[in-house]
């Protein structure tokens, strides 16, 4: 059996590249809500439908675990899903909580860069809440970072130029780190790392989105069993969609030679 992953779109192969890393022994479905993406811009109601529609047809395959590799999917849905199903589902969160301890003694704020609808969930501003005790933690939404991934956009010219207009109002100098709270966006970690002043550190939440599957796995008692190999599926039973994933993933994960 394989282990799903889910997201609106191309975004969530960031958090499947730190699971065949972590897990070489398991197989994967990555599954695209083609339909729908992007969720940013879209209502809590419409995405919570989106998600159970695509989780009732990833499910039909039989998968050991399901992992939500979305910070929206997850910030709207994951506990009605936990509440429908018995296979276990893994979401995301932005990784807030290690940003601040890393910061929290050094003065310097944290920025989490996501979708407005990821930023206007209670489960988003409960999180900051909880773990933000000095006041430290700003968010900034790009929507329109989804679509440039979405369109294999990495020109680092034209996104380099974005970014600068989006941190504008911004005085990076008292930011320590920035937190890329949409699992579309680490697929510019590279770029940011080189424009911003080199003492910010830019972080997401796979590694901990893997761990915690791990954990869960281990705790089920559910065996591995595979070999790393991944299938590719879409909402819109799109071919063409198949491939751009495989590209998309092939960035991401070059084969080995």
């Amino acid at each position: 059996m394989s282990i799903a992953f889910f997201d609106s779109g191309i975004g969530g192969l960031t958090v499947l590249r730190e699971a065949a890393r972590m897990l070489p022994d398991e197989d994967f479905i990555f599954f695209a809500d083609t339909l729908h993406v992007p969720y940013g811009p879209k209502t809590k109601q419409q995405v919570t439908e989106y998600v159970c529609e695509a989780a009732e047809r990833i499910l039909g395959e039989k998968v050991k675990a399901l992992v939500i590799a979305c910070n929206t999917a997850t910030s709207v849905a994951a506990t009605e899903l936990r509440r429908v199903y018995e296979v276990p589902v893994i979401g995301m969160e932005p990784a807030v909580k290690p940003a601040v301890e890393m910061n929290g003694a050094g003065g310097r704020r944290v920025l989490v860069l996501a979708t407005e609808l990821t930023l206007s969930q209670a489960k988003y501003m409960e999180l900051v809440s909880r773990v933000d005790d000095h006041g430290i933690v700003d968010s900034l939404p790009m929507p329109e970072l989804v679509e440039y991934c979405e369109r294999l956009n990495f020109d680092p010219v034209e996104l380099g130029e974005y970014f600068r207009r989006k941190f504008e109002p911004f005085d990076l100098n008292a930011y320590g780190t920035i937190v890329l709270g949409c699992t579309h966006y680490p697929y510019y970690a590279p770029l940011l790392e080189s424009m911003l002043p080199s003492h910010i550190r830019v972080i997401d939440g796979s590694a901990g989105t893997v761990r915690r599957l791990n954990a869960v796995l281990n705790e089920r008692g559910i065996p591995g069993g595979g070999s790393g190999k991944v299938r590719f599926m879409n909402s819109a039973d799109d071919a063409a969609y198949n491939e751009k994933l495989k590209r998309a993933w092939a960035v991401l994960h070059p084969p080995k030679n």
